[in-house]
């Protein structure tokens, strides 16, 4: 049994890949490096060096014998470049995953979990969202998930109608992933807030908070934020599950259920380093919703998953991950 992962050298996607390992499950990882980087790769993984969108590269590697399934965590990850490079999101997130699809079909390569996200919700006008809440995106980035999982329904239901074997899936709606699981992998986004912090604070710069005028209770935004060594064990549970000819529901959403502002990130920043962090004031942007946090419990109830990182957890394991990297001198963004 082996599982390829898309995206597999990426910060999430690499954390995904040791957690296979760490149960042993076989993996492949297929990544064209636009963000992934190979020392995120543990050694001995065969790796695939090819874009999402390159039917021929999938093809092939879908035909490998023993190919098990599909974790699908490649794509463009950032709900405000995508307002300004929509087609370009669509292009990677909606073509790459129809691609990605059809090549499985070709193959009967028949278990796929998606790595999709919070923002499919936009703005809710809940304290908790569920699976059932509306999805109500609010950036290409979110609408691109929104299709990925649509893609996913309906090419599960024609296989179906068509009387073919059972194209089993679910979704992962990740909300804030932080921290870090494995020594020298860290979030590399130059957009993520903890590691534009994390290095603002490293070289002793005044991090910017993006904007403090929302209506939450201190104005900067809440988010409930989640260790990615939590988000990866949820891929082995939804991966066995599958491969164990279990049937899931379609989506389940990954987080604490607890909601965190920016500025309470910044304080427990401020007690794992052990001075204060100073910052600047920015305008909002584009495509953040003022709140969103949600509740586990169909993850809990029906994969036997749960968070076990608490905040402080998150922030030292995400403030040791990028020191380790600078003594190193490997340590950047994008």
């Amino acid at each position: 049994m082996t599982w390829l992962v898309t995206g597999g050298a990426g910060y999430v996607g690499s954390h995904v890949v040791r957690a296979f390992i760490d149960n042993d499950i076989k993996v492949m990882v297929y990544d064209d490096f636009s963000s992934g980087r190979r020392e995120f790769v543990p050694s001995g993984v065969p790796i695939i060096e090819a874009s999402i969108t390159d039917a021929d590269s999938l093809a092939q590697v879908l035909h490998t014998p023993g190919i098990t399934g599909v974790v699908h965590v490649a794509g463009l990850k950032y709900a405000g470049v995508s307002v300004q490079d929509p087609l370009e999101f669509y292009r990677v997130n909606v073509e790459g995953t129809r691609v990605l699809l059809a090549q499985c079909v070709a193959a009967d390569v028949r278990n796929f979990v998606f790595s999709s996200s919070a923002s499919v919700f936009g703005t809710p006008d809940v304290d908790l969202v569920t699976e059932e809440s509306a999805l109500n995106p609010e950036s290409p980035y979110g609408e691109s998930k929104v299709i990925g999982e649509w893609l996913l329904r309906d090419l599960a239901r024609a296989e179906a109608l068509q009387g073919r074997p059972p194209f089993r899936h679910t979704s992962l709606r990740y909300f804030n992933v932080v921290g870090s699981g494995a020594p020298g992998v860290y979030d590399v986004s130059p957009h993520n807030l903890f590691p534009i912090l994390l290095d603002a604070v490293s070289e002793e710069r005044r991090p910017e908070l993006f904007g403090d005028d929302y209506a939450t209770p201190d104005g900067s935004c809440v988010r409930d934020y989640i260790h990615v060594a939590d988000v990866a064990a949820a891929h082995v549970l939804a991966a066995r599950a599958l491969a164990a000819d279990r049937s899931l529901a379609p989506a389940y959403n990954l987080g604490r259920g607890e909601g965190v502002s920016v500025r309470e990130i910044i304080a427990a920043v401020e007690a794992v380093v052990g001075r204060a962090v100073p910052y600047d004031v920015g305008p909002r942007r584009a495509g953040d919703p003022a709140r969103i946090v949600t509740s586990a419990d169909l993850a809990r109830a029906e994969l036997g998953w749960k968070a076990s990182e608490d905040l402080l957890e998150m922030v030292a394991s995400a403030w040791k991950a990028w020191t380790d990297a600078s003594v190193e001198g490997s340590a950047r963004l994008g």
